[in-house]
């Protein structure tokens, strides 16, 4: 009876820290950005919001913060014919970002992308300084270059919880391809080793941070057997799988969306096959995001828009599909929604001379309105809010007014609810007696 108790209670208290344990926030590579070109954010109550991120932890329980890095970033696109604003987060501007990030209370999510410009599915160029190294001396790059960067940010109090080994590197790293998607790319020894050096410089450095590897290609179950089944051979040490979902590129949610589809590949069912292949590694999806206007059109592989209009109320429905889908996988512990700062190519452009041009394009998947007013911009929805629900602490009310009343969260048995004039709420606006 002793040993049963025993049991129990360990039992308990694995459950609840797991509770506990969600993360949920997202990419703010670009907000000092608009801080400095824009006249800022509002809330749902036409409220200028003064600090995007203790609003985004204060107001819709987000926890966690991804910022990316380049090595020298040059603002060449990958194709080295356009000019990409985006590509501006070098060491000094990540170290003061990560360090608000921290002094807010939250969690810093670090994405190494080890290369001077974007690294993705299509993209694994070197950066300049390291191009056409042998494999030997590109580890010794990666690894020398993670010390530095890691020791820079512990001094500056900015220390991350959460390390990228790579940004969507399925593909291949430094130039390394590798299968499946390169058939020809058969060097996995070099590749393993740049994998190897980064995640053994961040042990190093930071012993308590989390490292991710980060993939695409998310409802693909065979990539995903194939591909971290590579790395489990090689014993590499790392905690969380990391994965994109952009619905345009990767397909559905749920089989249900599927069911009269001719792929049935679908994000829920590859997630719970990672936890019967892998079940010792954790799940975040490191990002996500759906447009609210302008229907993507380069390189789409899925219209999804019979699930989700391409409408700032479609946005939303995604958000809580998403939310609402994942929050019962066991192994999914971490939803990071992409570029939610979004507000376009800024308020104080110079066309002339592109002075204070944050963005060239619109992408159209923040939850901001890029159109502004004197007083700032509008925030479409209460998606943002919503989001927070995943780790248990956003209101996600879409239905109840919240202008001209007073709310507070309030938990009652072990349930998170809003109390507003007197009446209770569960977090998806639905009154509880």
């Amino acid at each position: 009876m002793k040993r049963f108790c025993t049991l129990f209670i360990v039992a308990l208290l694995c459950t609840c820290a797991y509770a506990q344990t969600r993360y949920v926030g997202g990419d703010i590579s670009m907000l000092p950005q608009y801080e400095q070109y824009s006249s800022g954010y509002k809330d749902v109550n036409g409220k200028k919001i003064s600090d995007l991120i203790t609003w985004l932890k204060e107001e819709c329980g987000w926890n966690t913060f991804r910022v990316r890095i380049f090595v020298h970033p040059n603002q060449k696109a990958p194709d080295y014919q356009t000019t990409d604003y985006a590509i501006c987060q070098d060491l000094a501007y990540v170290t003061a970002l990560g360090k608000r990030i921290k002094e807010a209370g939250a969690n810093f999510m670090l994405d190494f992308h080890y290369s001077d410009s974007w690294v993705d599915a299509g993209h694994i160029q070197a950066p300049a300084a390291w191009k056409g190294a042998s494999d030997a001396v590109m580890a010794d790059s990666i690894a020398a270059y993670t010390h530095r960067v890691l020791q820079t940010l512990k001094a500056a109090n900015a220390t991350p919880d959460f390390v990228q080994v790579g940004n969507e590197i399925m593909y291949g790293l430094c130039g390394i391809k590798v299968a499946p998607y390169d058939k020809a790319g058969t060097n996995w020894d070099g590749y393993l080793g740049l994998l190897h050096a980064g995640c053994n410089a961040v042990r190093e450095e930071c012993p308590e941070a989390k490292i991710i590897i980060h993939t695409d290609r998310p409802s693909r179950t065979d990539y995903n057997s194939y591909y971290y089944n590579k790395l489990k051979n090689d014993n590499l040490d790392f905690d969380i799988i990391g994965l994109s979902y952009y619905p345009f590129w990767h397909g559905y949610m749920t089989s249900e969306q599927v069911a009269d589809k001719s792929d049935k590949n679908n994000l829920v069912n590859a997630l719970k096959n990672l936890k019967t292949l892998f079940p010792d590694k954790r799940v975040h999806i490191v990002e996500c995001a759906y447009n609210f206007q302008y229907w993507p059109t380069q390189g789409v592989n899925f219209d999804t828009r019979d699930a989700w209009p391409c409408s700032v109320q479609g946005q939303y429905d995604f958000v809580k599909d998403i939310v609402d889908n994942l929050k019962p996988l066991e192994n999914v512990d971490g939803i990071s929604y992409w570029f939610p700062e979004d507000l376009g190519n800024g308020d104080y452009v110079n066309w002339a001379t592109k002075a204070g041009l944050v963005e060239e394009t619109w992408s159209n998947r923040g939850f901001w309105n890029e159109q502004s007013t004197t007083s700032g911009h509008a925030i479409n929805s209460r998606a943002p809010y919503y989001l927070g629900t995943f780790a248990e602490q956003g209101e996600g009310i879409e239905a109840v007014e919240s202008s001209k009343t007073s709310s507070r969260k309030v938990v009652r048995e072990g349930q998170l609810l809003i109390e507003r004039n007197g009446k209770k709420y569960n977090v998806t606006g639905i009154e509880i007696e």
